[in-house]
């Protein structure tokens, strides 16, 4: 059908074109007597006739449907000159975009072909350029002129939408006609042409909860009140069609997936009116006693549920918190329990949503109420003690055997067992105190302190006697009460320092005195002198009341030559019951001082000194004495810095060369191992030259009967008196020349003897010529031997 309809508008336009054609070329052999111009009569400013050419091209409106499938090209149009006679002498050039691939002219006729199928999606129209010219010259006829074609659409393209899939969410509950999610398809065909790309929105799937509307794609909810609870996700299906919706129209579809979100419309609910719980008496505070649940069937913070107790005798004894996580009231114990006292409780427990909605208030109330029922379980409790801690006191220096205090535990349970007591040895590891298993009595066992230990703190155990496991502990706090047992005393070693010159009644020092006994006996201090000496004619003492005391000269003027030391003895009493005192002895020094009163010196001697120097005098001397030790101090370092030589000679050595005792002989061959200039010493060719690395056991002169070698270059004379004196002297070591036997020349025929390295090496050489070498060579013949004799000696 769609076919049909095509071929048939594709006539029609033919037939039209054909006829406006024909009207057009009788029109314009009526008007116009000149080939190739049409005028046009103006006139001109100064009363001339103005000719505006006309262009001699007539065609129809170029159209030309896409699509096209016929057998034949279609034809476009014609092109004709008013100059065209007819003879075959004019012809027609056509250029542009697509022309001779696309479009071809008959350069006779100007009829114009499309050759291939066009689509207009891909493109609307083409420019094209017309030209008359002579066949024969190609010269133009006519000035060129340009035209277009236009591809006429039709409809074959379906509406496609922009997403193969959408998600869309829209709260449960919603009211009707809420806009849930717009979907959008889009038409490749001419929206100014026709219906083609007119498009209409329906809905396939999704009835009757949504509807779409059609000229939108607008997505709306069709029902009220619906449940995420019962259905949450919906699958919607919707058509875009084309052409209105006719029939005919092209289509596409897309798929919306559309979830309902949740809202708090529904209330917590309990499944059961009572649970059932029971918790040990021996349970400790913070444990769980059990767990309850509401179910709320939304989800999120909708869902969220908190619990409360808020009503029940357990009130005090129990909490209850929220477990966010598995959405449970958790009851824990909040005081310690006794089965002998109360054996059961019961909680009213609520359960409330945490976020209320309120347009959904009318479905509340958003809460509910259960009953909890606790059972208290009897334990086996450890004893009690009466109380959570003891203080006790006893007197320091208390007797042993003395009481200190009672302690009691009982057992809460009905059996009510003995208790047994004891004590933590490792709180009393002095061993200072003992108790009484049976009646809990602490008691001494030696004598206490204070002022060593103020305060024991102890742990006693009470357990009960037929169930060793079950033992309490509670702490002891002893106190030592203070006695009077510590007599005061000087608080330093005090060491007082008086003028020869110093004036009646005045102080020159001040003393404190300490007390080891508590406060209560000690301070406050008396300060007395002994009575015997009470008038003391050099010195007298004066109590200042504050725990401190001031010692003043009673006479004028003391003599160090005559006694320059004084001991002076001070009674301290405290204020304890009865009190206790202590003789303390105040050395005093007699020392000389300026007119100020300053010290200069404490020494008997320093007085008998002419006292003509001055302190600064004095200074001076000293530091001049010790820049003087350090200047000798300094040269005595910088002279043993110098590097001696080994030889002592006796005059100046001015030498070449330094002799080196690792220096190796080179054979017979080697004239260039040494320097021959080593050798030569002038200085110390008359005597013996002592040396400072050995001590020789006796100094050996040499003979009187050698003749001096003179201080000449003559060589063999020099070293024939070197070797005699060597050869004549058992203390001088060859250290002109030390002969070291690793390197044995390069022009010896014989080989090495050394087994440093042949031990070493595996060698094919024969050794066993050494056993006829005679007994001097057996062991180097044992040792390098055929391997054969060492096998068998082996």
């Amino acid at each position: 059908p769609k076919m049909k309809e095509d071929n048939c508008l594709h006539a029609a336009l033919i037939c039209l074109g054909m006829l406006c054609y024909s009207h057009a070329i009788a029109t314009e052999k009526l008007s116009h007597a000149r080939p190739s111009l049409h005028g046009h009569h103006e006139k001109g400013k100064e009363g001339q006739v103005l000719h505006r050419s006309k262009r001699g091209w007539v065609w129809n409106q170029f159209f030309v449907i896409e699509e096209y499938t016929g057998p034949d090209p279609v034809l476009v149009g014609r092109l004709h000159s008013d100059i065209d006679s007819g003879d075959g002498n004019i012809k027609y050039i056509l250029s542009g975009e697509g022309a001779g691939i696309i479009f071809v002219i008959d350069d006779k006729s100007g009829n114009i072909h499309a050759t291939k199928t066009l689509d207009r999606e891909e493109r609307a129209q083409y420019t094209l350029t017309a030209q008359a010219v002579d066949r024969n010259t190609n010269r133009p006829l006519e000035p060129p002129s340009e035209f277009i074609v236009k591809v006429q659409d039709i409809n074959d393209n379906p509406p496609e939408f922009l997403h193969e899939n959408y998600h869309a969410n829209v709260p449960e509950r919603s009211n009707v006609g809420t806009s849930v999610i717009q979907v959008t398809a889009s038409d490749a065909d001419d929206p100014t042409y026709g219906n083609s790309a007119k498009l209409v929105y329906s809905i396939l799937e999704g009835q009757p909860y949504f509807s779409v509307e059609a000229q939108t794609g607008i997505i709306r909810t069709a029902l009220p009140n619906m449940d995420r609870e019962a259905k949450e996700e919906y699958h919607v299906v919707i058509q875009a069609k084309d052409m209105g919706g006719h029939m005919g129209g092209l289509s596409g579809t897309t798929k919306v997936t559309i979830t309902l979100t949740d809202v708090n419309d529904n209330p917590p609910k309990f499944p059961q009116s009572v649970y059932q719980m029971s918790v040990s008496e021996a349970a400790v505070p913070g444990e769980e006693v059990g767990r309850v649940k509401a179910k709320d069937p939304d989800i999120g913070e909708n869902g969220l549920v908190a619990y409360s107790i808020i009503d029940g005798d357990g009130v005090d004894m129990f909490e209850i918190t929220t477990d966010y996580e598995t959405q449970e009231g958790v009851v824990k114990l909040k005081k310690l329990l006794d089965f002998e006292t109360k054996k059961s409780y019961s909680l009213k427990v609520e359960a409330a949503n945490v976020h209320i909605d309120p347009k959904f208030i009318s479905n509340g109330p958003f809460k509910d109420t259960v009953t909890v029922k606790v059972s208290v379980e009897d334990a086996d409790e450890p004893p009690v003690f009466l109380k959570p801690s003891y203080i006790f006191e006893v007197q320091e220096n208390a007797a042993s055997g003395t009481v200190v205090g009672k302690v009691h535990a009982k057992d809460p349970d009905a059996a009510n067992s003995a208790i047994r007591y004891s004590i933590d040895r490792h709180t009393d590891l002095e061993r200072y105190f003992i108790i009484n298993a049976e009646d809990g009595n602490i008691k001494t066992i030696k004598a206490l302190d204070r002022e060593e230990i103020a305060w024991h703190n102890i742990s006693v155990f009470a357990v009960e006697v037929h169930k060793q496991h079950q033992e309490a502990k509670v702490p002891v706090a002893i106190k030592v009460v203070d006695v009077n047992d510590n007599a005061p005393k000087f608080a330093a070693a005090y060491e007082a320092f008086v003028c020869e010159n110093a004036r009646s009644n005045q102080q020159f020092i001040t003393i404190s005195a300490d007390d080891k006994d508590d406060s209560a006996n000690g301070p406050r201090f008396i300060f007395s002198l002994p009575p015997e000496i009470i008038h003391n004619p050099n010195f007298t003492l004066r109590d200042n009341r504050d725990n401190t005391a001031s010692v003043l000269v009673r006479r004028e003027g003391f003599s160090r030559q005559k006694q320059d030391l004084y001991l002076l003895p001070i009674v301290i009493s405290d204020g304890g019951l009865p009190p206790m005192s202590s003789t303390n002895t105040l050395t005093i020094r007699v020392c000389g001082c300026d007119s100020n009163g300053s010290l200069l010196s404490c020494n008997a001697e320093a007085y008998m000194l002419n006292a003509g120097l001055s302190t600064g005098a004095l200074v001076a001397i000293l530091t001049c004495i010790v820049i003087l030790l350090v200047i000798v101090v300094l040269f005595v370092t910088l002279k043993r810095q110098k590097k001696e030589p080994l030889i002592v000679f006796e005059e100046e050595d001015v030498r070449e060369n330094i002799i080196t005792y690792d220096d190796e002989g080179g054979g017979e061959e080697d004239t260039e191992a040494f320097d021959i200039a080593t050798l030569q010493n002038p200085d110390g060719i008359n005597g013996f030259i002592p040396r400072k690395d050995i001590k020789p056991e006796y100094q050996y002169m040499p003979r009187p009967g050698l003749r001096p070698a003179p201080n000449s270059v003559d060589v063999d004379d020099f070293i024939n008196t070197r070797i005699q004196e060597a050869d004549n002297d058992p203390t001088a070591p060859p250290y002109d020349s030390i002969q070291i036997y690793g390197y044995e020349g390069r022009g010896s025929v014989a080989g090495s003897l050394s087994s440093l390295e042949s031990a070493t090496t595996d060698s094919d050489l024969d050794y066993d010529y050494l056993q006829n070498w005679g007994p001097r060579f057996k062991k180097l013949a044992d040792l390098y031997g055929s391997k054969d004799t060492f096998d068998e000696d082996s």
